[in-house]
């Protein structure tokens, strides 16, 4: 009984520390809702066109594209993440998203990083859209950034979503979108 007390305490205490790390790193967490996370989707969205060109090509061949400009992720043995962005069809904002992950296992860091989800297909974006949580799992191609002028067109044809993680601060071993969970929020 002992022994499960004080785990649970470490449980306890490492998840509150996590928490807590996560709400100092300035995620967008109670801010002033659309107009803030609007403003950090269009600057994330500039930064990622303007420093690696191919990605507007990309974006151009895309149902949709979901821009989150700002994920934190920390870890020590157990960990999590969360970031907020916005769903563009055509330029637009449509809607948006919440993105959380919760792990457990050997890690330690922190780390602080943009992506984008191209939709390639009007399907994939309308199970995206459907969907009361969508995980991304290994369905969805990774390229880098430099990538977004290489990806051909039967490349996108055969892919339906393709994730591009950038803007990486700090280091957390093995980060991927893996097991992220996005939820439609209302700011």
């Amino acid at each position: 009984m002992t022994a499960a007390r004080n785990l649970s305490r470490r449980v306890f205490l490492g998840a509150t520390g996590v928490t807590g790390f996560l709400a100092a790193c300035g995620n967008g967490v109670g801010s002033n809702g659309a107009a803030q996370i609007d403003a950090r989707v269009v600057s994330t969205e500039q930064y990622l066109y303007s420093s690696f060109p191919g990605t507007r090509d990309l974006a151009s061949r895309a149902a949709g594209v979901l821009i989150m400009p700002l994920i934190t992720e920390a870890g020590l043995i157990y960990g999590g993440g969360y970031g907020r962005g916005a769903l563009r069809v055509n330029g637009v904002t449509v809607d948006y998203y919440s993105a959380t992950r919760a792990t457990f296992g050997l890690q330690i860091g922190a780390q602080q990083y943009a992506h984008a989800l191209f939709f390639m297909t009007e399907s994939a974006l309308g199970q995206f859209r459907r969907s009361p949580g969508w995980a991304a799992g290994a369905d969805v191609r990774y390229a880098t950034p430099a990538q977004g002028a290489s990806i051909g067109k039967e490349t996108t044809e055969m892919e339906p979503v393709i994730a591009l993680v950038f803007g990486q601060q700090g280091f957390i071993a093995g980060a991927t979108l893996t097991g992220v969970k996005y939820n439609r929020i209302i700011p």
